[in-house]
């Protein structure tokens, strides 16, 4: 190794003194280069520094927007569509533990003694979640009274992740279209509501009515593999012995 690359070491030879100098000199355009890029950046922030305070300043403003607008706007309009929402789901609770319940789901939906229902609920709180609740609420009392379309489009336009509401809600869109006699967009929707969330209840409950619509529409085969996954994933659900039935349909006539 040659001696001026040890620290303190000069070059000797010409070579040596040629190398020193083209590695100084490739050393030193580097710095300028970076110099130079530097002063370009700096210069451009010199030029355009009201453009990038503005934008600054827009961001702070929209920052400081969202939260205001959530302390002063959004909470206290949450607290009220929840408190304007009691007595609608006082009557939905009623009436899904009644025996004549459509004068309760039809209260509920509607409203009474001066209270909002559901409806007025989506209507003038939609972007709430108690307008989203409504949603589901709603989906429900109108397939309990046969609405089955408004079931549809409430159900449809609801909103969750916990693993027992979602699932419903699918499923209860998937209701609607087997009353309406539309099993192929049924079985979509219990096959969704099956898989949404896997758990012991909604699970082996959506896919035994997955398995039972894709029988009324013809796809046996696709309903004796849908059967067959309570009774091996779900062995000691409440609803093997009912699948074991329409699993044996759906074998014998495929």
């Amino acid at each position: 190794m040659a001696t001026y690359k040890k620290r303190g070491g000069r070059p000797k030879t010409k070579v040596e003194q040629q190398t020193k100098l083209e590695e100084d000199s490739a050393t030193a355009e580097v710095f300028n280069t970076l110099d130079e890029g530097a002063n370009k950046a700096e210069q451009w922030v010199a030029d355009n520094q009201k453009y990038i305070f503005g934008v600054i300043g827009l961001i702070a403003l929209g920052i400081l927007g969202y939260l205001a607008y959530q302390t002063y706007v959004q909470e206290p309009k949450e607290a009220k569509a929840m408190n304007e929402m009691f007595q609608a789901q006082n009557y939905w609770e009623q009436a899904m533990t009644a025996t004549e319940n459509d004068s309760l789901f039809n209260l509920a939906l509607k409203g009474g003694n001066g209270q909002y229902g559901f409806e007025e609920i989506i209507s003038k709180y939609g972007g709430t979640d108690a307008g989203n609740m409504a949603r589901y609420y709603a989906g429900i009392a109108y397939l309990q009274t046969g609405d089955y379309r408004k079931a549809i489009e409430s159900l449809d336009g609801f909103s969750a992740t916990d693993e027992i509401l979602a699932p419903q809600a699918k499923g209860g869109i998937g209701d609607a279209f087997a009353a309406l006699g539309e099993f192929g967009d049924a079985l979509n929707y219990y096959k969704q509501a099956a898989d949404l969330n896997t758990n012991d209840y909604t699970t082996p409950k959506y896919l035994l009515k997955a398995g039972k619509a894709a029988i009324e529409s013809g796809n046996y085969s696709e309903a004796a593999q849908l059967l067959a996954r309570i009774k091996e994933n779900f062995p000691d659900s409440p609803f093997v012995d009912e699948a074991q039935i329409f699993l044996g349909q759906a074998e014998a006539m495929q």
